[in-house]
């Protein structure tokens, strides 16, 4: 079993800049792929940026330029720094992480609140 915990939601003016992080309950990354999505109100949730087992990573369109996702193994943290801030960017982030050779075995953080708004 394996816990997700995000932090670092919050409100923020368009524009703005906010740091997302998610602390895994235990060293995973070399088996599991991390990613963010976000979730806004009356839409589906959508993938925002993912970092493989090996370090690749891969970006929303809507986000790209903007977005950075990284991790730390020392810490077991994945982050996702979120530049030039758009109301459209406003959603519940939810951390996931997902083994490499089951995608049947995956886990969900309880979610993070990004609100950009002047």
């Amino acid at each position: 079993q394996v816990q997700l915990v995000e932090s670092g939601g919050g409100l923020v003016q368009p524009g703005g800049s906010l740091r997302l992080s998610c602390a895994a309950s235990r060293n995973i990354f070399s088996i599991f792929r991390m990613g963010w999505y976000r979730q806004a109100p009356g839409k589906q949730r959508e993938l925002v940026a993912g970092i493989t087992s090996g370090g690749s990573t891969n970006y929303a369109d809507s986000v790209k330029g903007r977005f950075t996702i990284s991790r730390d193994s020392a810490t077991n943290t994945v982050y996702l720094q979120m530049n030039s801030l758009k109301p459209e960017d406003t959603a519940v982030y939810y951390c996931n992480a997902v083994h490499i050779f089951s995608r049947s075995v995956e886990y969900w953080g309880q979610g993070t609140q990004v609100t950009v708004s002047s």
